[in-house]
């Protein structure tokens, strides 16, 4: 374990006794609440200071709901020191209108996010009313979450490039596919989109991708190493991706 506390930029929380979150009806050992004793409990000897919520795909009609879900729980949590929301991103003057109430709850809202990896239209994200909201997040200081698989890298790219005054997060370094030891094109790719300086990268969600149950470091390793190569490491965070790395991992093994 290390020494030093850690930052974890990437920590889901739900509660299914008080939202809906559809896509957890195929997983049953998720579909349960995952309350933040659970988390604390699941660190063990790790010892984080800080932790970023980050939406948890509840129905679309909740999404301000769990945002005062996650404010609760600062309230409670002074290590919780930021929020990562979900938003429609539909385009035209609505969607202004819905990130400025999402600023507008609190300013633990840091962010937001729009599952881009479960849209059937792989040109979603180059959209225009997708680009235009994209477009507007800096007035807000917000940033964006990208959740992708590596086959949505290319389209990601051209996205990231029209909108040059926006600060994307790219979540689990874009889902390569470990688990059959595959680099390429994703390799050739990521190093093309960090060459956007306003790209970020999270190191997390990389147990899941891999064989999750005979998964080794070795198997990590040349993701990890291109990763930090690519970006440096004044531009990756960590993630813990809980709990949805426990179909994997525990936390101190993934840390």
């Amino acid at each position: 374990m290390p020494e030093f506390p850690i930052v974890d930029t990437h920590v889901h929380l739900w509660d299914t006794k008080r939202l809906n979150y559809p896509w957890l009806d195929g997983i049953p050992a998720l579909n349960r609440p995952f309350l933040l004793s659970d988390y604390q409990k699941a660190c063990g000897s790790v010892d984080v200071t800080a932790m970023v919520f980050v939406q948890c795909e509840a129905e679309p009609g909740q999404g301000m709901q769990e945002v005062d879900l996650a404010i609760a729980i600062a309230e409670g949590e002074p290590r919780l020191k930021g929020i990562v929301a979900w938003a429609p991103m539909a385009g035209g003057a609505q969607c202004r209108e819905d990130l400025a109430r999402l600023v507008a709850k609190s300013p633990l809202v840091k962010g937001v996010r729009r599952l881009i990896q479960s849209e059937p239209d792989p040109e979603f994200c180059l959209q225009e009313g997708f680009l235009e909201c994209l477009q507007c997040l800096p007035d807000l200081n917000l940033s964006f979450d990208i959740c992708i698989s590596h086959e949505q890298l290319a389209n990601t790219i051209t996205m990231v490039r029209r909108c040059p005054d926006t600060t994307f997060v790219l979540d689990h370094i874009a889902k390569p596919d470990i688990r059959a030891g595959r680099l390429d094109p994703w390799r050739q790719e990521l190093s093309e989109l960090a060459r956007s300086p306003n790209v970020v990268c999270k190191i997390s969600g990389l147990v899941t991708e891999a064989d999750p149950v005979n998964w080794t470091r070795d198997d990590l390793k040349p993701y990890i190493d291109h990763v930090i190569e690519c970006f440096g490491f004044d531009r990756v965070m960590y993630g813990g991706d809980w709990p949805v790395s426990t179909q994997a991992t525990d936390y101190p093994r993934w840390v």
